[in-house]
């Protein structure tokens, strides 16, 4: 048998080749071109890619297993050109939780990048990527983002036109009408007939409000006491409305300038205070509170006092400065044509004040006075 001997110096050659091809792979591969490569099944956990060119890679394959954890990419990758990167394929199940880019990425170019695939289950929770640029990235694919400016017309109709009826219009928006008759009955001790009435023309934020009461007397000269006025109405707030206009008193013949508000107190109570200034310089105040006690969806009974007071006196009119009458009644009513229509029966009492007493008595004239009273009262 023969033995071959080899000598030291190829030896030495052989070992050093040896050493040095890792490194020369890795020198080789930062210059790869990518282009035609499929990584549907490769493991990238400790790649670094820093100076590679993926500007033709096709990563349309299945690529739901790679594992991208451990990658590597915080060097300098601002030249990447990613323009024909074509990831079209599914990367539903691709991992990128642990996926290093916090190196400099300003200048990577996304422009030509197709993500139209299913990326629907992709992890990229953990991923920096605060300095790439993706202006002219496709992601159609993809959920969420802005709607273009023309997505939804201003009217919402989206072009589909209105029809023969025209745009709807809001039912705040229409100029509508009412008529509230809130007293139309007959005191039978008294004999007269009392009137409280206010009907109205506009919308919820503006009205012009007609408003009038009093009374009529049915026995000897018949003689009709009211107050009238015609104002603008306007809401102050959520329960609270504002009244200003013009007032006449067929009671002592004189016109008025009138402001008010009229609202919902607390506990539902309906309130409203109004002031008048008279042509000769007298104010009268005039305050009243309602409150509708409901026993069941038709039977209503309702509760009312008013109040009124003077600046200073009249003796021609029958008037002294301060409170002068207070008025009490109860009305039981029934609501009937979706309540629109009650008749209601009740009690109603009225009496002097302060100096209004005396100067009644004087004049041989009742200082109180209570009558049944039965009417209707009614709204359209």
């Amino acid at each position: 048998m023969k033995i071959y001997k080899v000598g030291l110096p190829f030896i030495g050659m052989s070992s050093l080749m040896l050493l040095m091809s890792p490194l020369a792979n890795a020198a080789e591969m930062s210059n790869m071109d990518h282009g035609s490569m499929d990584m549907s099944g490769m493991d990238m956990s400790g790649m670094d890619m820093s100076d590679m060119d993926h500007s033709s890679m096709d990563m349309s394959g299945n690529m739901s297993d790679m594992d991208h954890s451990g990658m590597d990419m915080s060097g300098d990758m601002s030249d990447m050109d990613h323009s024909g990167m074509d990831m079209s394929g599914d990367m539903s199940d691709m991992d990128h939780s642990g996926m290093d880019m916090s190196g400099d990425m300003s200048d990577m170019d996304h422009s030509g990048m197709d993500m139209s695939g299913d990326m629907s289950g992709m992890d990229h929770s953990g991923m920096d990527m605060s300095g790439m640029d993706h202006g002219s990235m496709d992601m159609s694919g993809m959920q969420g983002g802005e709607a273009p400016a023309d997505a939804r017309s201003p009217d919402y109709s989206n072009g589909v036109p209105y029809g023969r009826f025209g745009k709807p219009v809001m039912m705040g928006s229409l100029p509508l009408w009412g008529v509230s008759v809130d007293d139309l009955g007959y005191q039978f001790d008294d004999d007269q007939i009392n009137y409280e009435f206010d009907t109205w023309y506009g919308t919820d934020s503006n009205r012009v409000t007609l408003r009038s009461e009093g009374s009529i007397q049915t026995k000897d000269d018949k003689e009709i006491d009211s107050l009238t006025s015609l104002s603008y109405w306007k809401p102050l707030s959520i329960f609270w409305n504002g009244e200003a206009g013009v007032a006449y008193d067929t009671e002592n013949d004189k016109s008025a300038v009138m402001a008010g508000i009229a609202g919902t107190a607390p506990y539902f109570i309906e309130t409203d205070a109004r002031a008048y200034l008279y042509t000769d310089g007298q104010v009268r105040l005039d305050l009243g509170a309602e409150y509708e006690w409901r026993l069941d969806q038709h039977w209503v009974v309702i509760p009312e006092v008013e109040l009124t007071a003077f600046s200073k006196d009249d003796t021609d009119n029958h008037i002294t400065k301060g409170f002068n009458e207070f008025g009490a009644d109860v009305r039981l009513t029934y609501e009937m044509l979706s309540r629109q229509l009650a008749p209601y029966v009740g009690i109603s009492y009225e009496t002097a004040l302060g100096n209004a007493r005396d100067l009644r008595r004087q004049e041989d004239e009742a200082v109180d006075s209570s009558s049944v009273t039965a009417g209707v009262k009614f709204w359209f």
